[in-house]
């Protein structure tokens, strides 16, 4: 094969989807062993591209492993849940909470933090957690709730939401740096449990997912607060509108007083 065919091979190969990774790692040694004699620099460099990718992959396959420790540790009871919230911290919008029992052993590469990953990471992630699931269920609190009853009650509340929106009863629930008062289920305070447990990974993204959409469905709405872009965060452009045309239907009133007063000048 030519330079530009052995280019466009491996671009194909990389392009392939997440869960396609073995055959992925197949197709990238057949392609090294078919341009393992061509002394041109271009296949050569392709070659080199294709060896750097397997390596990834393991590298990606040994992190994704050590993220299922927790999970290995629990492996005699059925379902294991993971559990996660996002919208903490925002000034606009809900919390979202989600609740995700995977298959035994299942691994999804690249799965991680939410935070840490690109929205279109998160998009196909969330696509895989979404098709693979024994069973998620997601749960929320709005704004009003937040400034009624204080976020931490609010977080509780949605997590216990998710959780009973699941199709099975989890036997264990390992849950990101909190412990969820009253829920009557073994559960397992993580700290960092969002880049620590496949489980709590695959809950982090469902939960940001669902709420970014949803924010990006509220800038429609309230395009001058730029929510599709800082998802209710105080970005400076958030910020700058809350004090030159006030708070809207979805702003935690109890979150910005001090901003409308001037309190972050």
């Amino acid at each position: 094969m030519n330079v530009t065919e052995a280019k466009n091979k491996l671009n194909n190969i990389l392009e392939m989807p997440i869960m396609a990774y073995e055959l992925k790692k197949i197709l990238l040694m057949e392609l090294i062993e078919n341009t393992k004699d061509d002394i041109r620099k271009g296949v050569r460099d392709v070659a080199l591209k294709a060896e750097k990718a397997i390596n990834d992959i393991d590298s990606e396959l040994t992190r994704i492993d050590k993220m299922m420790s927790f999970e290995r540790k629990y492996e005699d009871m059925e379902y294991i849940c993971g559990v996660d919230e996002v919208g903490r911290g925002p000034l606009a919008g809900p919390i979202v909470s989600a609740a995700v029992v995977l298959p035994k052993d299942f691994k999804i590469p690249y799965i991680n933090d939410s935070k840490k990953l690109t929205p279109k990471k998160r998009e196909e992630l969330y696509d895989v957690i979404i098709e693979n699931a024994v069973s998620y269920g997601i749960g929320s609190r709005s704004e009003r709730a937040i400034d009624e009853f204080g976020i931490q009650p609010s977080n509780y509340d949605a997590m216990k939401e998710a959780i009973g929106r699941l199709t099975v009863k989890p036997d264990v629930l390992l849950v990101d740096a909190v412990r969820i008062p009253d829920i009557g289920i073994k559960e397992v305070s993580i700290i960092k449990g969002d880049s620590l447990s496949i489980s709590i990974a695959a809950a982090s993204i469902v939960a940001k997912v669902t709420r970014d959409r949803l924010m990006t469905a509220y800038s429609a709405l309230y395009p001058e607060y730029d929510f599709d872009s800082n998802m209710g965060y105080g970005s400076a452009k958030h910020l700058e509108a809350l004090r030159t045309i006030g708070p809207c239907e979805i702003h935690r009133q109890s979150f910005i007083q001090g901003i409308l007063h001037g309190e972050h000048d």
